[in-house]
């Protein structure tokens, strides 16, 4: 059965589009517009899951929610396709980066996005946030600068994780040039066939 994936504009659901196209699994998308003024998801969202939020997915009458979840379920489904790879050290990686976007990355990011939409105290505060932002990204930058993807030589969901927090990194925290090795490696992710495939189906989305 084809797999349904709610899928928001310019939000974390493009990873599992692009996951999914990288499978080579059918899917269908159904689209969803933000609120022009809230930037929220459309209440639509929760006749889907009551978060009201996306990803979801609908598999065969199984909703399965929030990205992390998505992408295990996926990987599962496939047989282990993009899961860990063989090597321990690589296997402990891949499930530290996978929580990682979400579990650390993710969440002074989404500080920030509120800092910058408050004119006055806003200023003040992304002046503490922005060098927590750093510590994030030179590390991601460190470790980047020792293998061509997140758990190893090879790409794993893992690196499907950490896209969105990195995009977003790249369009409003900083992330640039003096960080060459995750520069490259957002041009290496942009430039797979399995991506574009992903953007054609997803709509416009910003951070491509």
């Amino acid at each position: 059965m084809t797999i349904i994936v709610h899928h928001l504009e310019n939000s974390r659901s493009q990873r599992i589009l692009w996951m999914l196209e990288e499978l080579g699994m059918p899917y269908e998308v159904k689209r969803y517009e933000r609120n022009k003024q809230t930037m929220l998801a459309p209440p639509e969202l929760k006749r889907v899951h009551p978060l009201g939020k996306s990803p979801v997915i609908e598999d065969d009458g199984v909703v399965v929610a929030e990205t992390g979840a998505i992408i295990e379920y996926l990987v599962e489904k496939a047989d282990g396709r993009l899961g860990p790879l063989a090597h321990r050290e690589s296997v402990l990686r891949y499930r530290m980066f996978l929580h990682y976007a979400e579990g650390s990355l993710m969440p002074p990011l989404l500080v920030l996005l509120v800092l910058n939409r408050i004119p006055i105290f806003g200023k003040s505060a992304i002046k503490r946030i922005q060098p927590m932002i750093d510590v994030h990204l030179d590390y991601v930058e460190s470790e980047l600068a020792a293998r061509p993807w997140f758990a190893g030589d090879e790409m794993t969901a893992a690196d499907i994780m950490m896209s969105f927090p990195l995009e977003a990194a790249r369009g409003r925290a900083g992330l640039g040039a003096s960080r060459p090795h995750t520069i490259a490696w957002l041009d290496k992710i942009h430039a797979r066939p399995a991506y574009q495939a992903a953007l054609a189906r997803g709509g416009p989305y910003a951070y491509a």
